[in-house]
This record gives C-alpha cells, structure tokens and sequence, in this order.
C-alpha cells in the first residue's frame, strides 16, 4: 500500500509539472488562449470530401 501511495504522489507531480510546462509555453509563446476560440484545422484542398457523396450502408 505504502508503494502504491508513492506512485500516486509521482503521478500528480508529474502532472502538475506537465501543466505549469503547458501554462509556461502559452505565456512564453504569447498567443492568447481564450476558452471559446475556434479551431483551426488546415486540411489540403485537393482532399477528397467524403461527406458530400451519397453512401449505401446497407
């Protein structure tokens, strides 16, 4: 049990130590990170649209 508790410990620290690295590099990086914004996805414009055909699932 007592090896179970430390691993546990390692885990939240690592995980806050992932969040301040994350928080570190949106300050340093100086993009604003609103909740709300869009995402931006960049597809090729060649790509095949494959909502836009009519399929038979059946």
């Amino acid at each position: 049990m007592k090896r179970a508790a430390t691993w546990v410990f390692y885990a939240v620290g690592a995980l806050a130590i992932a969040y301040l690295a994350l928080y570190a590099y949106v300050i340093f990086t100086g993009r604003d990170f609103e909740p709300g914004d869009p995402i931006h996805i960049f597809r090729k414009p060649d790509a095949p649209n494959y909502s836009a055909a009519e399929a038979d699932f059946a």
